[in-house]
């Protein structure tokens, strides 16, 4: 019993192993679904979701939310969506300005 209790948790680990080789180094083997999820995947194509809170505002999150609609936005993962400058002391001034 010990053995075939050995040989079966070998196996499973054998069976991880590849799965995960596969899922990292080969994604072109994976599900269509699944590489859309993988950032490894040349498929990638992470989405995001634009939705209005409870006061109006726009929100962009990585997961849609439950209880509202909400609109799917679609991202090039090779395009920059870091801001092209940092906010400068006159920004921060006008967002402090602004707050209640």
């Amino acid at each position: 019993m010990k053995s075939f209790l050995t040989g079966v948790l070998f196996a499973a680990a054998l069976i991880g192993g590849a799965a995960a080789w596969v899922w990292y180094r080969a994604p072109e083997y994976l599900p269509e679904a699944w590489r859309r999820t993988n950032p490894q995947s040349p498929d990638y194509a992470p989405s995001l979701y634009r939705w209005k809170d409870d006061q109006g505002r726009t929100q962009i999150t990585d997961t849609p939310p439950g209880d509202r609609p909400y609109q799917t936005v679609d991202i090039d993962p090779d395009t920059n969506v870091v801001p092209d400058s940092l906010p400068t002391e006159r920004d921060a001034q006008r967002a402090r300005d602004r707050e209640p």
